[in-house]
């Protein structure tokens, strides 16, 4: 996951890149889906005024959601130290 700053005082802003080595279209939108809930789950521990890109690679189609939500928070944790 990458942080960038952005305009102060916008809201956080998130981008998702999963490519065709994560699978099929059908995999892609569902792990697409998945983070869009993991964002909701944790709309609060997002900066406002930043936008986040974050990427999924091909072990997150067989993660479980648990598996995301903790990797999740790792990549969280650590952009915030980052800064």
């Amino acid at each position: 996951m990458t942080r960038i700053p952005g305009r102060e005082g916008d809201p956080p802003r998130v981008a998702f890149a999963v490519g065709r080595p994560v699978g099929n279209a059908v995999a892609r939108n569902r792990v697409r889906r998945r983070l869009r809930s993991l964002i909701r789950a944790h709309r609060d521990e997002l900066a406002g005024g930043h936008d986040y890109l974050l990427g999924a690679s091909s072990k997150a189609v067989s993660a479980t959601y648990r598996e995301l939500d903790n990797a999740f928070c790792e990549l969280l944790r650590a952009t915030a130290a980052g800064s």
